[in-house]
């Protein structure tokens, strides 16, 4: 499996922007296809975006889908994704998770995750 750290969360006010980096390491990076989740207080973990290996295909959430964008960089085993006109129901801890081969976005699909990242949007 591959290892998976994010970095990027914070303390942002309604209507700012952020990015998150997640790095992975021990295997071939661009052998997987990754994703980011989020999961608030009290609530289940959703999915928030994917992207294929080669990074040409996308995938998002109804409620990210136009703020947020996923991408990667296959050169430095990394993938980020950047947060537009956040809103205080984005408040959660953001996870990147790696899978092998996706069927429904599910997080039966994914089978490695990272430590997630706290990010905050205040009203």
């Amino acid at each position: 499996q591959v290892q998976l750290v994010e970095s990027g969360g914070g303390l942002v006010q309604a209507g700012g922007s952020l990015r998150l980096s997640c790095a992975a390491s021990g295997r071939t990076f661009s052998n997987y296809i990754m994703g980011w989740f989020r999961q608030a207080p009290g609530k289940e973990r959703e999915f928030v975006a994917v992207i294929n290996r080669v990074g040409d295909f996308t995938y998002y959430a109804d409620s990210v889908k136009g703020r947020f964008t996923i991408s990667r960089d296959n050169a430095r085993n990394t993938v980020n994704l950047q947060m537009n006109s956040l809103k205080p129901e984005d408040t959660a801890v953001y996870y990147c998770t790696a899978s092998n081969y996706v069927t429904d976005y599910s997080t039966t699909d994914f089978h490695s995750w990272g430590q997630g990242t706290q990010v905050t949007v205040s009203s």
